[in-house]
Parts: C-alpha cells; sequence; structure tokens
C-alpha cells in the first residue's frame, strides 16, 4: 500500500512536468508528501499553492513599479482569510505585542492611552498606578515630542510604536497642558502595564453590589471573586455582573466565572470542531462562590463570546436573570496557531455550545450570499432549547435576555460631539479651570455649566445637518442623476426651510443625553476610568431595571420560574 502511494505521488509529478507544469520545490515536497493521501482536495492544496508562489514571484519580479513583497503577501493572505470569518486573522510579527495585549490584558509601556484629534496626540486615559499616573502625566496632556523627536506629521500607530516598548527601557515624553504655559518633561521607565479587566465595583443601592467587568483576561475570575466578596462584606446580597459591550477573551475565564454561582461538576460550554481534539467539555472544578445570592447580567448587542457562555450558561441553569438587549451572537472558539519567522494565525476551530444545547451564531459565514455579504441564521432554522426550569430559548442569533430594555439610540449631534473630540476638548478646558470636583457618584453639571459649554461649541463654528437634510441631499443628487432636479428642488427647498434649526436647538433637545457623556469625560480627568464609569450610573436605565427586579422578590423568581 505504502509502495502503490508513492508511486501515485511520483506519477502525478511526472505527469504535470510532462504538461509543462513547473513545480516549486516547496510544492514538490508538500505534494510528495499529501498525495499519500486519497482524494483530490489535497492535490488541489498544493496545486494552489504553487500558482500562488509563482504569481508572487513573478509579480515581484516584472511588476512595473516597485513593490513591498511583505505588503503585497500581506493583503493577499489577509484577503484570502476575509473569506472566513472576520476572527480568523494572520497577526505578523510586529503586531505579536499588540496580540499580546488584546488577549492577554497587559503589555509593555507607561500606561497611558491616547487619542487622535486635530493631527494631535493628546493621552485620553491613564491606568491608575503605572508609572505615568505615579509621575503625573493627565488626562488631556498633548504629546509634543518622544525622546526628543517631535511626533507632528507622524500617524498614531507610530507614536504608539515608540511609546510602548521593552520593559526597563527609558522614556522621555515632552507634553503641553492646558493653562500652562511652559511645556513639561517627564522621564518614564516601562514596566509592565496590566489594564484592568474590572475597573469599578460599588454598591449602587442600599443592598446591591455592581460590577463593571470588561473583558475575559487573565485573571479576570479572580478580579470578579475579590469584587464579589469585598461587596459582600459592604452589606451586598444581590449582585449585577455587567458584561455590556464586553466583548469576550479567554474561554477558561468565562467557565470559572460561572462557576461562582453554579455548583461543582456542571457543564458550562462545550466544544464542536472538525478535529476531534477540539471537541472539549468545560465543567466548573470548584464549589461556588454562592450558589443563593440574586445575580443580574447586563448585556447589550456588543456582548459577544465569552459574555454569552457566562449570561448563556447562567441563563439555562435559571441562575441569574438577563437584562439588557439581545447580544452579539458569537458561537465560534478560536485558538492560536505558530507560523514561520514569529507570526501566528489565529484560527476559528470550533462552535462552542452552552448547557442548554444551543449555539448563539448569529452568522453563518459559511453561506454567503452571491454578493459576499453574511446573512443572519433565519428563523425557521432556529431550533427550541429548555432551561433547567423548562423556560424555552433559542439557539441562532445570540442571548435574548429575560428582561428586554430598549436601547436608547444616540442622537446624531451627540454621535458628532464624541466622534470629533468636542466633549474631549471641553472636558480638558473644563478640568483646566477647576481644581477639584465632587466624587464622581454626585457630579452634575448644572444648568449655567451646561450654557457655558452650549456657548463655546457655538464658537467652534460646526457644521451640523439633521439626518432629514442629509436624506434631501440625497433625494437631490438621485434627482439630478435623472434630470427631475428641476421639478423636484422648490418642494425640497421648502422641507429644508421648515426642519433647518441651528445647533443650539438640538444642544437643548438632548441636554440630559449630552450633559450625561460630557459629565463622564469631566470625571475621568479627576478619578480615571472609574469615576467616568461612577458618573454615568447616575441616569443608566438598564441599571435601574435591574435593580428593580433584583429588589423584587416575586418577581425575580417569577422570570425564572
Amino acid at each position: 500500500m505504502f509502495k502503490s502511494k508513492c508511486l501515485r505521488g511520483i506519477n502525478i509529478m511526472q505527469g504535470l512536468k510532462k504538461k509543462g507544469i513547473i513545480i516549486s520545490g516547496l510544492a514538490l515536497s508538500l505534494l510528495a508528501l499529501v498525495s499519500f493521501s486519497t482524494g483530490n482536495r489535497y492535490f488541489e492544496i498544493v496545486k494552489n499553492l504553487d500558482i500562488f508562489a509563482e504569481l508572487y514571484k513573478e509579480t515581484n519580479t516584472f511588476y512595473v513599479d516597485e513593490v513591498n513583497p511583505s505588503k503585497l503577501m500581506n493583503v493577499g493572505i489577509e484577503e484570502m482569510l476575509a473569506t472566513l470569518d472576520p476572527y480568523t486573522v494572520y497577526i505578523s510579527e510586529d503586531r505579536i505585542e499588540d496580540f499580546k495585549t488584546q488577549t492577554m490584558g497587559e503589555y509593555g509601556g507607561v500606561g497611558a492611552e491616547t487619542i487622535r484629534l486635530d493631527d494631535r496626540v493628546f493621552i485620553s486615559n491613564l491606568t491608575e498606578g503605572s508609572v505615568a499616573y505615579r509621575k503625573g502625566l493627565k488626562v488631556g496632556d498633548e504629546i509634543i515630542a518622544v525622546d526628543g523627536r517631535e511626533i507632528a506629521g507622524l500617524t498614531h500607530e507610530e507614536v504608539m510604536a515608540m511609546v510602548k516598548g521593552e520593559l526597563k527601557t527609558d522614556l522621555n515624553l515632552t507634553t503641553k497642558r492646558l493653562g500652562t504655559d511652559e511645556l513639561l518633561e517627564f522621564n518614564l521607565e516601562r514596566e509592565k502595564v496590566v489594564i484592568p479587566n474590572v475597573p469599578y465595583y460599588g454598591i449602587v443601592d442600599s443592598n446591591v453590589g455592581y460590577i463593571k467587568f470588561t473583558e475575559f483576561s487573565n485573571n479576570g475570575s479572580l478580579n470578579i471573586r475579590k469584587a464579589i466578596e469585598s461587596l459582600k462584606k459592604e452589606g451586598a446580597d444581590k449582585i449585577v455582573l455587567d458584561l455590556r459591550s464586553n466583548p469576550g477573551g479567554l474561554l477558561i475565564e468565562a467557565v470559572n466565572i460561572s462557576n461562582f454561582f453554579i455548583p461543582r461538576g456542571q457543564e458550562v460550554v462545550f466544544t464542536r470542531g472538525k478535529v476531534k481534539e477540539n471537541n472539549n467539555v468545560f465543567k466548573t472544578l470548584n464549589p461556588p462562590l454562592d450558589e443563593e445570592i440574586p445575580v443580574g447580567i447586563l448585556i447589550n448587542n456588543n456582548s459577544a463570546s465569552a459574555s454569552e457562555i457566562v449570561a448563556g450558561a447562567l441563563q439555562d441553569y435559571d441562575r441569574a436573570v438577563i437584562i439588557g438587549q439581545k447580544s452579539f451572537g458569537k458561537g465560534l472558539v478560536q485558538s492560536t496557531r505558530p507560523l514561520s519567522y514569529n507570526a501566528q494565525l489565529k484560527v476559528t476551530i470550533a462552535k462552542y455550545y452552552i448547557p442548554s444545547g444551543r449555539c448563539v451564531q448569529a452568522l453563518d459565514y459559511a453561506k454567503r450570499n452571491p454578493d459576499g455579504s453574511v446573512g443572519k441564521v433565519p428563523d425557521s432554522l432556529k431550533q427550541e432549547f429548555t432551561t433547567k426550569n423548562g423556560r424555552i430559548v433559542y439557539d441562532g442569533g445570540g442571548i435574548d435576555p429575560d428582561v428586554e430594555v430598549v436601547k436608547e439610540d444616540m442622537p446624531k449631534i451627540a454621535l458628532k460631539l464624541v466622534r470629533e473630540g468636542y466633549i474631549f476638548k471641553y472636558a480638558n478646558l473644563y478640568a483646566s479651570q477647576h481644581d477639584t470636583i465632587p466624587d464622581a457618584r454626585s457630579f452634575d453639571l448644572s444648568d449655567q455649566e451646561y450654557n457655558e459649554f452650549t456657548t463655546w461649541l457655538t464658537g467652534q463654528n460646526i457644521e451640523f445637518k439633521h439626518e432629514v437634510e442629509d436624506l434631501l441631499d440625497n433625494i437631490r443628487s438621485d434627482a439630478q442623476e435623472e434630470q427631475k432636479l428641476a421639478d423636484v428642488n422648490g418642494l425640497l427647498r421648502q422641507i429644508e426651510d421648515n426642519i433647518h434649526a441651528p445647533i443650539t436647538d438640538y444642544l437643548n433637545k438632548y441636554q440630559r443625553l449630552i450633559s450625561n457623556i460630557l459629565e463622564a469625560e469631566i470625571a475621568k480627568r479627576y478619578y480615571l476610568d472609574k469615576g467616568a464609569i461612577e458618573a454615568g450610573l447616575g441616569d443608566d436605565k438598564v441599571l435601574e431595571q435591574a435593580i428593580a427586579v433584583l429588589n423584587d422578590s416575586d418577581r425575580y423568581t417569577s422570570i425564572l420560574q
């Protein structure tokens, strides 16, 4: 048998040569190996690898202009993987550190995050306790130079690459602070910076403990445990775990966090993939931290992956009430595979299923539309499952909340103020004029202070159009293409005259929402992330609903039964 397969492999190669097909050394070696396997699939793999290698070589040799070989290859790889799913990605050697930061929640640097506005780079956040924090850098400081090199003209990525680096190496930052005439110099030593995955926890009602959890990175379950134990000592007899906009992360952390509320030996998630070794069952390994305490879990459309495992598993065991909006719907598991030259491939290896047997994956990447887009799993294909107490739940579209709270849409004017940095800039100005503010929980802008903000904005010459005005512009453009503009232009102008309003009208209309956003940004200048989160709790409709459910024991029990 072995001899016959060898002969078949040799015959295939000889046949290709007779047909004038040149086989590269790499492809030749691969073909000799895979020819031992049955079927044409492996031959197709090697054939296309050889074509790709030849195409790559010929393009680099004969293309009229100079070609960057690495860039050309990276584009090819990324476009190829993009036909699979968004989570299967190539990680080149120069991106490894960023990948480690995302997955491990730590990096070598000084603990300063940055934002680019108007071609200038500002410090947007500081990690509490980091060297940047200890040395006196502040949120809102503008970076002028790094190690004596002015950063004007550099991209944001280039600046961050200069700031991050190996541990115990020196870094000099030259900054400018609003309200200070002279430039400030900071001599820092890079250290390991751990990004907090529990940036805030505290008592939000007389006896309700609240925990904000941002990503399932290293020590996530340990930090959640510490938060729960601390809150219980402060008198909390109910827990709210906020997983809103948590994109997920390490699966084992999701298992450990679920274990805090359900007994040892319970299945939390199982995975199924093409390769047998990726079929695994994950069960709780430890005694629960508290099997009786009422739990509310907050989710939204951006709660994904490991967040959905925790929310879904506790929902399946009827152990927590899920509150908010339907989750994202990512039921795929990724693993990293080493490649040559210190590169890696993060590849989707399996789908995960929670205890009821459902998979939350919402998008079917294997069955794309003719235009290449990906459709959601149709309702007709969704299956019905039941929780431990017999409640009906469904697969194929994320986790449905037990208590739905309609998401408050962000008005266009608020989005513009955030995205274009007006909120950030005014928070800097406010902090330069106020040495202190009350604690973040009780900090509120007065009407007078909000009016000062709107007065400042009117001096910024902001161009703003109502959504309907944008729609009218599109209609006018279409009418011009159809040579019908003269017929409708008068009517369009009449509509514009009726809806057009100065920007101050929109600022007044959405004062409550914009004021809340501004208060959180200002609080960050004094209390960092913890203050920004705490400042937003007072007007959090989803949290209010969670507190109401947890404080109504009859309602809480009836939902789970």
